[in-house]
């Protein structure tokens, strides 16, 4: 029977980090979850082809990435928008197969980036949103350890990822698994009910409000995110 823990923000709970640590990581399956919108928009450019995703923490890292690597492409935000400089942002629509297909993300955004490197030691690393979380479930559902992380904002807790992360606990729990700290029950507790409850919580989440303030297209990002089960597809990093 498997366990899953969660981390609702990075680095953020001892029962999911000390038990990643060390000579164990290798057996844990690590699930980066940014609804709004890394591991949402990542999950759709790999369906379109890219090569693979580099997470990086900062935007010159990943600047440099894409200089020591031919054909490689720099992208990410900071503070919603791209970053001067980059080649694709952090929106869903700017990742078409012929922009991506066979290249190399070199990704730094402000949120996901983060998630995806807290969980760089584990054995098996996977990409969770809204718009896959059924695909993510069924990938899972025989893995032994799941460590969960939400990537939050700015380091504080973000509704939508914990909701996401509580939606995927509460499918491997159906699943025969247990939850293996307070944190994976709590968001499981906290998960909607259905694809009309994923899109109201996602919509009226304070991360949501801020990103339409942006424009029309985050808004459109923001809906598409709020899609449940957009993609039947599940990516590694």
């Amino acid at each position: 029977m498997g366990v899953v823990v969660v981390d609702l923000v990075p680095g953020g709970g001892p029962a999911g980090a000390a038990r990643v640590g060390g000579a164990d990581a290798a057996a844990w399956t690590g699930v980066a979850i940014d609804v709004l919108r890394a591991t949402s928009t990542l999950t759709r450019a790999l369906g379109h082809g890219a090569a693979g995703v580099v997470p990086l923490a900062e935007p010159a890292a990943a600047i440099a990435y894409r200089a020591a690597h031919p054909g490689a492409l720099a992208c990410g935000e900071r503070g919603g928008r791209i970053v001067p400089g980059f080649d694709c942002g952090n929106s869903p629509f700017e990742f078409p197969p012929e922009r991506v297909a066979g290249r190399t993300l070199a990704f730094a955004s402000t949120n996901g980036s983060r998630a995806m490197l807290a969980v760089a030691g584990c054995g098996r690393r996977v990409l969770a949103a809204f718009v896959n979380a059924s695909a993510v479930v069924r990938t899972l559902a025989a893995a032994p350890r799941v460590h969960v992380v939400c990537a939050g904002k700015e380091g504080a807790f973000a509704l939508e990822d914990a909701a996401c992360a509580g939606w995927i606990v509460r499918g491997l729990l159906a699943a025969g698994a247990t939850a293996g700290n307070a944190a994976a029950r709590l968001a499981a507790a906290i998960a909607p009910g259905d694809a009309a409850g994923v899109r109201a919580l996602v919509e009226g989440c304070e991360h949501a409000r801020t990103l339409v303030a942006l424009g029309p297209e985050a808004a459109a990002d923001v809906a598409w995110c709020a899609t449940l089960d957009a993609l039947d597809q599940v990516h590694g990093f």
